[in-house]
Parts: C-alpha cells; structure tokens; sequence
C-alpha cells in the first residue's frame, strides 16, 4: 500500500509538473500588430494589392497570420502619421528577423485623373523580403509599420506606362522617433524633407498645413521646397529625433 502511495504521489507530482510547464510555454508569445502606412508621391493615387504577410522568428521559423486583412489599398490614404491594421498575431517570445509581404497584380496609379497599371514583376508578387531585427519578450504588444514610399516606388517608363518596384522600409514601436510640424502657406504647395546621409524621405502636408513623419531616429536636415518658385525653400539643419518621442518643429512660415 505505501509503494502505491508513493507511485501516486509520484505521478501526481509529475502531472503537476507537466501542468506547470504547458502553462509556461503557452503564455511564452508576444502579440504583434503590422500596420500599413505611407510615404507619399505626387500623384492621384497609388493602389496596392497586398495578400498576404509572412513573419520570421528563431523560434518556429515563418508565420502566417489568418486574419490577415488583404485587399487594395491607396497608399496616399495613409500619409503624415494615418495607418491601417494589416493583422495581428501571436509568435513565439524570441527575434523577429524578416518580413516578407505577398502583393498581387493588381495594381494601379492615378495621375491627372487617369488610371494606368503598375506591372508588378512574378518575383516581386511571391514576396517582398524586408530585413527587421526585433526581440519579443513574452506576454508584451508590440506594432510594426511598413511604410510604402509611393515616390520611389511608382517607376515611370514613358508612354504613359509605369511599374511598381516598391521601396518599404519597416519599423518598430521601439525604433518609432516621430517629427511634426505645420507649413504656411499651403497655397505654395509645399513638400517638406527629412535628410539623413544619404537616405531622405518626404511628406506633402495636409490641407492644414500639417505634417509627420514616423519611424526617425538620430539627426536630420529637414528642407520645406515649396512648388510655387516665388517662395523661398526653407532649411532647418541638425534636428534631432529621439526613438519614442516627437520632436514638434511648429510653424515653419516660407517667405516670398
């Protein structure tokens, strides 16, 4: 009787173990939101097919998230800090190391009121490999955005035609420094610049003037060049953007 005791107890305690140990693998995921947004280019709109997304992580490989939201998008909807939810997904806690976004064909620009197909090359449809260097600790919320530069993205070849070689570049709530500011007057037509080496990005103000910029960090020169050639660009050098924080620039007035 006491060896059957013991056997129980023993086999109780190796279930409480194993109960233990589920518990603990299971709550071992991080949450992930990828959000879509843009930086945009001079035109009516840009329309992208996206299907589908694939996340890489050291623990389990790629992921395929099922409530992906696919459809076409307007990429210059999601302008000066506007973005829309991709999907949502739980990984395993671990590296995230790539993104690979899965576009389809089809896809179009808007200039001037008339629409024209952005050919999309068969390798650039089977997935976009973006390269994201994220640790998830278990049982946190994490957003990454792919931000879409529209400008180089649309590739004009004359003749009224056009192919999309998409330029994105991904980000992460932890590397997120945000610059903002407000143009006057919008009458100029302003576009405003964030300069860093050799990388530079751009941002058409809203109808109010105002601007942002997501996904900064480090020291920037931002140039405001307005399209109306009797106002003068305006140079704002070493601004400097913090991972997490928004530098807010406020009213940047061009001069006659």
């Amino acid at each position: 009787m006491k060896n059957i005791i013991m056997a129980i107890g023993t086999m109780s305690l190796i279930s409480i173990m194993l109960l233990v140990s589920c518990n603990k693998n299971e709550k071992e995921t991080a949450r992930l939101n990828v959000r879509l947004m843009d930086n945009p280019g001079q035109y009516d709109n840009v329309f992208v097919d996206v299907q589908g997304i694939q996340i890489h992580s050291n623990a389990g490989g790629w992921h395929s998230p099922s409530n992906f939201n696919a459809g076409i998008y307007d990429l210059l909807e999601f302008n000066n800090g506007m973005d829309t939810l991709l999907c949502t997904l739980d990984l395993p806690a671990g590296k995230v190391s790539q993104i690979r976004l899965i576009l389809g064909s089809n896809n179009s620009v808007v200039v001037d009121g008339n629409t024209s197909p952005l050919e999309t090359p068969s390798a650039q449809q089977s997935g976009l490999k973006l390269n994201l260097h994220q640790d998830l600790q278990a049982n946190e919320s994490y957003t990454i955005w792919l931000d879409f530069d529209a400008a180089k993205s649309v590739v004009y070849t004359g003749n009224s035609s056009f192919i999309l070689k998409p330029t994105i570049r991904a980000f992460s709530d932890l590397t997120d420094g945000k610059l903002k500011g407000v143009v006057e007057p919008m009458s100029t037509q302003p576009v405003v610049y964030a300069i860093q080496g050799t990388d530079t990005l751009s941002a058409i103000p809203n109808n109010d003037g105002s601007f942002m910029f997501c996904g900064l960090g480090g020291m920037y020169d931002v140039v405001v060049t307005p399209t109306d050639t009797t106002y003068q660009t305006e140079y704002i050098n070493g601004v400097q953007v913090t991972y997490g924080a928004i530098n807010d620039l406020g009213v940047i007035t061009l001069q006659p």
